[in-house]
């Protein structure tokens, strides 16, 4: 930490920087909450997603028990095809998006496959879109926690270590500056009374 000067500008310093961390702290703390905000949402959306995956994991297993029949290759039956990411600024902080989701069906003759087979394609599209936008909302969950993290970490500083720090350098050079004032006051009354006796004599 520099050592700060016991002076008048040095006061006057010390008390413009402790303004502006006044002023900026309230700002970074709301930031930090509605980053929070947002994180709350994303993990909404997350448990929305696993809700909706298992939901669709339950539908298939009660209309399609026919799965269990092992002759049935269903292997690479649905793919994704192509996946374009975007992304969106959400108070700072930028978070990938799902911009474009291509899913190809495997080519099958419609006589050699069972009737079942196309509700099946529905809902493994759906599966892999799920499945997708829940590792997209995991990315977004960190991204989130990290910002969260930084922006409390800079609240910390603010609020912990540099307002208090600033608050105590103050305090140190108006105390400084009012013992050299009382020790000029002192000097200049016993030079006074020294003219004074000189006077005398």
């Amino acid at each position: 930490m520099a050592k700060v000067s016991l002076s008048k500008s040095s006061l006057s310093q010390q008390s413009q920087q402790l303004k502006s961390y006044q002023q900026f702290l309230p700002s970074l703390d709301m930031k930090r909450k509605q980053l929070m905000g947002e994180r709350a949402r994303e993990l909404a959306e997350r448990r929305a997603l696993e809700a909706r995956l298992e939901a669709l994991k339950q539908r298939v297993a009660e209309r399609l028990p026919m799965l269990a029949n092992e002759e049935i290759n269903l292997d690479t039956l649905v793919q994704v095809e192509q996946v374009e990411l975007g992304r969106e600024n959400r108070m700072g902080t930028w978070l990938p998006t799902l911009a474009e989701l291509r899913i190809a069906v495997r080519p099958y003759g419609y006589l050699s496959k069972p009737h079942w087979i196309e509700p099946l394609i529905d809902s493994l599209r759906e599966a892999l879109r799920l499945r997708l936008q829940l590792r997209l909302a995991e990315q977004r969950l960190a991204l989130l926690d990290q910002a969260v993290r930084t922006v409390t970490q800079r609240v910390n500083l603010f609020d912990k270590v540099l307002i208090p720090r600033t608050r105590a350098n103050i305090k140190r050079i108006r105390i400084a500056l009012s013992d050299a004032e009382r020790a000029a006051v002192v000097r200049s009354k016993i030079a006074k009374k020294k003219r004074a006796a000189e006077g005398l004599g």
